[in-house]
């Protein structure tokens, strides 16, 4: 399990910069920078969609991660201790990245 902290604050998935997920999907495949990847887990929280509030937030979770390139990526598992997904203000998951993300 990784400690995960995230500053998206638009994703329904976010209470107080944890997840309420139990696995997230750092996207980004050909990454070669943080710039690269994304939370593909991100939901972008809108009007007339429920916040997942039913969940506890979890500082510790799985993170699948398809950044094959970064030096923490162990047969597609996050093996951090500790990551940021960065997406202040995001709208979608483009626009999230592993700020953690470390190139081979």
């Amino acid at each position: 399990m990784t400690d995960l902290t995230c500053s998206a604050e638009s994703c329904m998935h976010n209470s107080d910069k944890y997840c309420c997920k139990g696995e997230i999907l750092v996207d980004g495949a050909d990454a070669s920078c943080c710039q690269d990847t994304c939370c593909a887990s991100f939901d972008r929280m809108t009007q007339g969609r429920a916040v997942n509030k039913y969940e506890t937030p979890k500082r510790s979770l799985s993170v699948a991660c398809e950044a094959v390139t970064c030096m923490y990526n162990e047969g597609r598992k996050c093996t951090a201790e500790e990551i940021s997904i960065a997406g202040h203000g995001a709208e979608e998951a483009g626009h999230t990245e592993c700020a953690s993300y470390r190139s081979r």
